[in-house]
């Protein structure tokens, strides 16, 4: 018998195949960089090998943990948010930062700190973005934009200088880690952006840089990144979109939500989710036509989504002891849309995160349900 996608015309059209089903696959040259769930060859403990052990925990301070969340332009508000709490003085040193999509894009200047907050700010308003994701560069067809205008801006911000501020906070033992969706597997990929970092050199910011558009690349809006691992010392292809995908928001890897993560030190852990969208629905008339049906279901199953990460991070802290705090863009802001990447609405929004951290009305505390914690528990 014949194997599956043996006839050159039932092949996948302009991509090399896919890694064999459950063959072990890594980007040439970079060992041991991801956590992929549900993958029986990894080790979850190396995702925390590099946090302080516990000997060294009754005499350091507390570990901060930043989760950032996707939500296109609505990115702008977390990256103002970051910015205030430096103005204000109460921007924790992150230790372990976690993003997906957008907060995948933030998440390297969140973990590098206040140094960096004039790239951030630059990065969400100074048009740069507005121009090239414009309406006006729709070109519907396999997603309605092309590669460039998503490629162009992660490379205008993350340089060779990022890079290696990434490396050296890795090798000081503070954490990176940005997730992305494979399409083939239907999988998260977990990537070690510090151990990427490490590496230096072009190939390693190519593939950082790779790994920050898979992660943004809203299926539909944006086409997949072809990432191009070896396995068995063969080439292949692996196709990833946007991280949000299976995981919207996360701390841990999903196959550990609901334990103890190995190597964890004895000390208070600060849980901070930052969620670059609205979570509260809004009751509003829908018109009884095609896209704004479409459209406002859309936006229904990513709240939804966003929620449910949000309950299953809140269970994570609860079984775990840690102290969780939230922000979401607030539900007042009737302009928000992941696809309102204009300028004036960018500039808005970011004004908007930057302002409730000034006015300390940034972060709220939340505990998940009993029952929710107690079945995690069970489970």
């Amino acid at each position: 018998m014949e194997p599956v996608l043996s006839k050159p015309w039932m092949r996948p059209l302009g991509r090399t195949d896919p890694p064999p089903p459950g063959a072990p696959a890594e980007p040439a040259g970079f060992d041991k960089v991801r956590f992929i769930n549900g993958a029986a060859q990894d080790d979850p403990v190396w995702l925390f090998g590099g946090l302080p052990p516990r000997d060294q925990a009754a005499t350091m301070k507390d570990l901060n943990v930043l989760a950032l969340s996707g939500g296109g332009a609505g990115g702008a508000f977390g990256a103002g948010a970051l910015v205030g709490l430096t103005e204000t003085g109460t921007r924790p040193v992150f230790d372990l930062v976690t993003g997906v999509s957008t907060g995948a894009f933030i998440a390297p200047f969140a973990l590098l700190g206040p140094a960096w907050d004039h790239r951030l700010t630059e990065a969400y308003c100074d048009g740069h973005a507005a121009d090239l994701l414009a309406l006006r560069g729709l070109r519907p067809g396999a997603s309605l934009f092309g590669a460039e205008p998503l490629t162009a801006l992660v490379g205008r911000y993350i340089d060779a200088p990022l890079l290696a501020a990434v490396g050296a906070a890795h090798q000081a033992g503070r954490r990176l880690f940005v997730a992305t969706a494979n399409l083939d597997t239907e999988a998260t990929s977990i990537w070690d952006m510090g151990a990427i970092a490490s590496h230096g050199g072009e190939a390693a910011l190519a593939l950082f840089r790779d790994i920050l558009v898979a992660s943004a690349s809203l299926p539909g809006l944006f086409p997949p990144k072809m990432i191009a691992v070896e396995s068995q010392g063969r080439r292949y292809e692996e196709m990833h979109v946007d991280g949000g995908t299976i995981s919207p928001l996360f701390v841990a890897p999903e196959p550990l939500a609901f334990t103890r993560p190995p190597g964890r030190p004895d000390r208070g852990v600060e849980v901070y989710a930052l969620v670059n969208t609205t979570l509260d629905g809004g009751a509003t008339t829908t018109s009884m036509s095609v896209i704004p049906i479409l459209m406002r279901s859309f936006e229904l199953m990513l709240k939804t989504s966003y929620r449910n990460a949000l309950r299953t991070v809140a269970a994570f802290c609860e079984i775990n002891g840690f102290a969780l705090h939230t922000a979401c863009v607030p539900a007042d802001f009737g302009g928000v849309s992941m696809l309102r990447f204009e300028g004036p609405a960018m500039t808005d929004m970011f004004d908007r995160g930057v302002r409730a951290a000034r006015d300390g009305r940034l972060w709220s505390t939340l505990t998940a349900p009993a029952d929710l914690a107690a079945s995690a528990a069970a489970s």
